[in-house]
Parts: structure tokens; C-alpha cells; sequence
């Protein structure tokens, strides 16, 4: 695998404007968020085959270092139907073992089991859950997810209310 810098962005297709958001935070100078998008990597066209997009897929995830999956009900519902793209991603993220922020669209600073794909869920994976907001994710990016690989636990976790406060 090649040297991994990129944050991978993950989500249903209904959810595009979340990941536009995301992508507009980076780009004001006002908020102080950053990530190295692994979506510029390996472009596909609506026109490419199945194939080709999932090849795609996995090359981007092989550059990502860090995923954050954009948690919505349809996330939870694609993620899990073992035929759609995401379905696909999911796979690859537990397969290349990489640490998961899920970023719940509606603020929610707990876990809410209804926005996280089942396989993760099934697998007892190691997730972080957050609000979907740019200092949240950005700490959640900086701290969990670089402490992932040595960490011990499973499962869906989330911050306590301190650390929204310190924030």
C-alpha cells in the first residue's frame, strides 16, 4: 500500500450535500478544518462499470489513513445491503482495519445505532461517534482516529460532554 495522508469520506448518495458541506468548511478561511481528500484520487464517471468504480474505491481507500462516514438513515441502509457502493466501502474499511468517525447529520453527540452501517455494527467495530460539525470531526480526526491502532476497543463510542465543552 502507498503512504497513507488521506481522509476518506464516506456516504450514501442521497447525502452528497453533507459531503459538499464538508468540503465547503475546508475551503472558508473562517473555520478551522482541514482534511487531504482521498476523493481526488482515482475519479470514475457516472458512466464507468461496476467494477471500475469498486477498483476505484479501493485505490482511494488504500491512500486513506482515516474514513469518516457521514451517518444518515440511508448511510445505515446502503451501508448494510451488501450490493451498493457503500456496502462495498464498508467492507474495505474494516478490511484495511482504518479508524472510523461517524459523523451523525443530525448533531447527535451519542451513538445512534440507526446512522451506523450493520456490518460495523455486527462486527463490534471500533467507531467514534460525533456531531456532524467541523471542530468535532476535526478533533475526533487529530485524537481518536490516531490513537485507533493501538487502542483495544470495539465497538461504537462516543465523547462526553466535556470534550463538546473544551471545544
Amino acid at each position: 500500500m502507498s503512504y497513507r495522508n488521506k481522509t476518506y469520506v464516506a456516504f450514501a448518495s442521497e447525502n452528497i450535500g453533507l459531503y459538499r458541506l464538508m468540503e465547503a468548511w475546508r475551503e472558508n478561511k473562517n473555520i478551522d478544518f482541514n482534511f487531504y481528500d482521498a476523493h481526488d484520487l482515482y475519479i470514475s464517471r457516472d458512466t464507468s462499470l461496476p467494477q471500475t468504480i469498486k477498483r476505484n474505491l479501493r485505490s482511494r481507500m488504500s491512500n486513506a489513513k482515516q474514513v469518516v462516514l457521514i451517518g444518515t438513515p440511508e448511510a445505515k441502509k446502503k451501508g448494510g445491503d451488501g450490493k451498493s457502493f457503500l456496502a462495498y466501502e464498508v467492507a474495505v474499511m474494516q478490511e484495511f482495519n482504518l479508524p472510523v468517525v461517524v459523523a451523525n447529520h443530525d448533531s447527535d453527540r451519542t451513538v445512534d445505532r440507526n446512522f451506523i452501517p450493520q456490518p460495523l455494527l455486527d462486527a463490534n467495530y471500533y467507531t467514534l461517534s460525533v456531531a456532524f460539525s467541523p471542530k468535532i470531526i476535526k478533533y475526533a480526526l487529530d485524537d481518536y482516529a490516531t490513537r485507533f491502532s493501538d487502542s483495544n476497543k470495539s465497538g461504537p463510542h462516543y465523547y462526553k460532554q466535556e470534550t463538546y465543552d473544551r471545544l
